[in-house]
């Protein structure tokens, strides 16, 4: 955005260095901040006048529609707006020119469900009228939704990024099975470790031998030899545990530091505290 000169490297926006060029990269960037400051002199009317004429718009059609499609009511004094109402007025102002690259930090903090699925739905159409998109977001379901690719940070280093689609369409699928008793528990065990050096169907992921039950990863390929296999056995249930993007996300997780997860895409970029 321009506003801080980097410690170490550069950043480059549509090939333009973001410190010595971040007058005209925003021309044609739009930002919505994560903490909203509003003057408070000023009524969101006002606001959006203020931003139109300094980004020398004179056609507010497009911003009329944002207005209606987010439900804001833009008259009242920014001094007495809700949180909510605030974050509509910032998403129009950051939308309202119409940018080629946004920059949207928990774009939908403090809007109500219904709104931050109509928000959802509007990032999606962006999207596909080619919009270039970095999108920070605590909440999973709306990374999850939105994300074309996904990198995680932690402690200040990159250490995972990755397509959504292979997450979402992993070929290693992973199963929870319970065994009908104790005996057929065991009696898996025992075959498991008499057969795990040998060209095993799936890897043993965990158990809990006080639940009768076991964890396996299992290749798209190898499934329906791990089921004739397992056919051997009387179960209570064998059902698939469904990979998610918090799932991952966890899996890099500590508990006793600050975790962060980024997602960049195409493009959007999405971040978790």
């Amino acid at each position: 955005m321009g506003f801080s000169r980097p410690q170490v490297g550069r950043t480059f926006v549509n090939g333009l260095s973001s410190w010595e060029n971040y007058y005209k990269i925003q021309e044609n960037l739009g930002y919505l901040p994560g903490e909203i400051a509003l003057p408070d002199s000023l009524t969101g009317t006002q606001f959006i006048k203020m931003m139109a004429e300094l980004r020398k718009m004179t056609d507010m059609t497009y911003t009329k529609t944002l207005i209606d499609r987010f439900e804001l009511e833009p008259s009242g004094g920014l001094k007495r707006m809700s949180l909510g109402m605030k974050r509509k007025l910032a998403i129009v102002t950051a939308f309202m020119h119409d940018p080629a690259v946004l920059v949207l930090d928990e774009p939908t903090s403090g809007l109500d469900p219904v709104m931050q699925n109509i928000f959802i739905e509007f990032i999606k159409s962006e999207k596909r009228r080619g919009k270039t998109i970095l999108l920070s977001s605590h909440i999973f379901s709306e990374v999850d939704a939105t994300c074309d690719k996904i990198s995680i940070i932690k402690d200040g280093k990159l250490v995972s990024t990755f397509v959504a689609d292979e997450l979402r369409h992993s070929k290693i699928k992973t199963f929870k099975i319970e065994f009908i008793s104790k005996e057929e528990f065991e009696r898996f065990q025992k075959s498991h470790l008499k057969l795990e050096k040998t060209n095993l169907p799936y890897e043993l992921a965990s158990v809990k031998e006080q639940r009768n039950q076991a964890n396996i990863h299992i290749d798209d390929k190898d499934v329906n030899e791990f089921i004739e296999l397992i056919s051997e056995y009387k179960l209570k249930f064998f059902s698939e545990i469904k990979f998610t993007l918090e799932d991952y996300f966890m899996s890099f997780y500590d508990k006793d530091r600050q975790t962060s997860i980024v997602a960049k895409g195409g493009n959007v970029i999405n971040a978790v505290n």
